[in-house]
Parts: structure tokens; C-alpha cells; sequence
């Protein structure tokens, strides 16, 4: 394995030895699969020297036979081991990536069967017409906390995630993009409506453009009021506060609010204009870049920044456009560019 030591350096030739002090707290790389750190750190030293015998790994490791006997075991039984019919038997480690392979294959059935038997378990429980109203509303304190739970609902989400975004965030948008282009790749469609000062953070336009061009039906409107995540418009998580100071969420399922807040998305929606991807060989559409982010409220040193442009240059083709457009507001050069397919609507 590449990347430096991570166990015991062992090296066999003939009788002799050439010991080295060993480092069994290293490794750690494989427990995903079900290997401890410790029996890691077993199989590294035996991949540095393959066809060692129990005694001579005990003496170059200084380790305690009856762990390290363990260790070997766990290993054997793990597929990543093999033994020599003659005495005294060789220990044979298994190929890495062949090795590990089989243990993904193994663990993903595992999962598999754990997704089959919580769906089996859905028939358990209540039907929404019975449950209580205190059942209905759920809430969530801390940032982590909040930021699994959003992970969940979207991990969980079968047809439709509809979201509002709008600063400040519970999860990082490097964290939160890449389990929603999951979602995308399963066939869930995502729509998401994104307020101006979200796409003025550093990269966050980026962010937005890649999701469109994954598939993400991306737009922007000037006054996002709240943020807010609608999984299957069926449950919502939406903050307590709206600078969430507190670090407190609300999830909200099925019920008249969640359909109040499904209605008020779709009222945004209609008003909004779309983030357009980039063209086929991937260079952004100025104009229509441009355009999106006039809509959205922009100042023009913001939209200079995003679009890597000069104030200067950036207030002469607003100018220019809203005089084409027939505009007399920044909005409504967004709305009316929209409407004449100039966002790629």
C-alpha cells in the first residue's frame, strides 16, 4: 500500500532478522470494510513481507502471540489472509485491491438487506391520518445535528427535493452538494430556488452552475424569505431562526404547513429566473450569466467578481441590455430575458 508506513516494519531473510520497533497504532484505512486499525496494521506488515511464520512475525513485532494469533485470525476469516500446508505454515496475505473488492461486495449486500428489511419495517407504523399532532413537528438543535438531519431527508427523499437557499448555512455546501447530484443520479428531481447573497459567496456560483448542468433545475429570485428543504412534499426542515444564532431547525411533516410551504415555493418559483449551465463545450454564457444575476438583485461589484469582470465593463452591458430588453428595472431585464428564452428557459 502506498503512503508511507502505517505498521510494524518486519523484514525476513533466511534465519535472520531485522527488527524495528513496531506501530500498531497507525492504519485505520480499511476499517470501512471491517478491519480494525490494529489487524490493519498486522495485514500492512504482512504485505511489506509475505511467507513470514507466526513465530517470526511474534519475534521481529514484539507483539503478544495470543493477540497477534487473534489478529491473524480475524484476518483469515476476513478473506485478506492464507496459510502454507507445510510446517511451519507461511502466511500468505491476499492481494489489496482483490482483497477489499470482495469486502465491499460483502458489505454493500449487508446494506442492501438492512434497506430491505427498514422498508419492511414501514408497514409498522402509524399511517399519518393516526398520528398525534405533538408527532408532527420535531425539533433539532445544534448545527451537527441539523446537518445530519438534512442529509438524511435527502438521502431519503424517493421523487422531488424542492429547496430555498439562503445563508447562513448548518451544512457546508462542499458537503451538502455532492448527497444532492446523488439524488440526481437515482432520478430525483431537484429544484432549487437561491437568493442573491447565497451565489455571492466565494465559489457558490460555481457550485450552482455545476448542480444545473448535473441536472438540477436551478433559479434565482431577489427575496428568498426563509430557507427550506421539502422532501416528496411530505416533510419540510426549515430554521427556527433566520440567522440561526440559535442553531435550531424545525422538521415538519405531513400536514396543512407543509403544503403552505410547498404553495409558497411554487409562488417563488414562478417568479424566479433560471441559472443557466454552460454551453456544450463548457464556457459560461456571459450575457445570460449576467442577466441571471441582475435578476436576482446583484450589485455590479458583486456580479464583477462572479463573472471576473471589471465595474466598469459589467455596468456598460447592463446598460446596454436593459436599453435591448426595453427594461427599466434590473428585475425585469431578468424576467423579460427569461421570457424570451434568453436564460435558457
Amino acid at each position: 500500500m502506498a503512503g508511507g508506513p502505517a505498521g510494524p516494519s518486519l523484514a525476513v531473510s533466511g534465519s535472520g532478522h531485522d527488527e524495528k520497533q513496531p506501530s500498531w497504532d497507525h492504519g485505520g484505512v480499511l476499517q470501512a470494510v471491517g478491519v480494525s486499525a490494529e489487524d490493519e496494521a498486522v495485514y500492512r506488515t504482512l504485505l511489506r513481507t509475505p511467507e513470514c511464520t507466526v513465530r517470526e512475525l511474534v519475534e521481529a513485532s514484539g507483539r503478544d502471540r495470543t493477540a497477534l494469533r487473534r489478529s491473524l485470525t480475524r484476518l483469515e476469516d476476513l478473506g485478506l489472509l492464507s496459510r502454507t500446508a507445510h510446517r511451519p505454515a507461511r502466511l500468505i496475505p491476499a492481494r489489496p485491491d482483490v482483497a477489499v473488492e470482495v469486502l465491499v461486495a460483502r458489505q454493500q449486500a449487508q446494506l442492501e438487506r438492512t434497506r430491505s428489511a427498514a422498508r419492511a419495517l414501514v408497514a409498522e407504523m402509524r399511517s399519518p391520518a393516526r398520528l398525534r399532532p405533538e408527532n408532527l413537528v420535531e425539533v433539532i438543535v445544534g448545527q451537527q445535528a441539523i446537518a445530519n438531519r438534512f442529509v438524511q431527508l435527502v438521502n431519503g427523499t424517493e421523487s422531488e427535493v424542492l429547496a430555498l437557499d439562503r445563508p447562513p448555512y448548518a451544512v457546508r455546501q462542499e458537503d451538502a452538494g455532492p448527497h444532492v447530484r446523488g439524488r440526481l443520479g437515482v432520478g430525483v428531481r431537484v429544484r432549487g430556488i437561491y437568493a442573491p447573497e447565497s451565489l455571492e459567496l466565494p465559489g457558490a456560483l460555481e457550485e450552482a452552475i455545476r448542480s444545473a448542468e448535473d441536472g438540477e433545475e436551478s433559479r434565482v429570485h431577489p427575496q428568498v424569505p426563509i430557507k427550506l428543504t421539502i422532501s416528496d412534499r411530505s416533510v419540510a426542515l426549515l430554521p427556527l431562526a433566520m440567522d440561526e444564532v440559535r442553531g435550531s431547525a424545525l422538521v415538519v411533516r405531513e400536514s396543512a404547513l407543509v403544503e403552505a410551504l410547498v404553495q409558497l415555493w411554487h409562488l417563488l418559483w414562478e417568479q424566479a429566473v433560471p441559472i443557466v449551465p454552460g454551453t456544450a463545450d463548457g464556457e459560461p454564457v456571459t450575457d445570460s450569466r449576467l442577466l441571471t444575476l441582475l435578476a436576482s438583485g446583484m450589485k455590479d461589484e458583486a456580479i464583477a467578481r462572479q463573472l471576473e469582470l471589471s465595474s466598469r465593463t459589467v455596468g456598460r452591458r447592463v446598460a446596454d441590455l436593459m436599453e435591448t430588453l426595453g427594461a427599466r428595472t434590473r428585475f425585469q431585464a431578468g424576467v423579460q430575458a427569461e421570457r424570451r428564452r434568453l436564460l435558457g428557459g
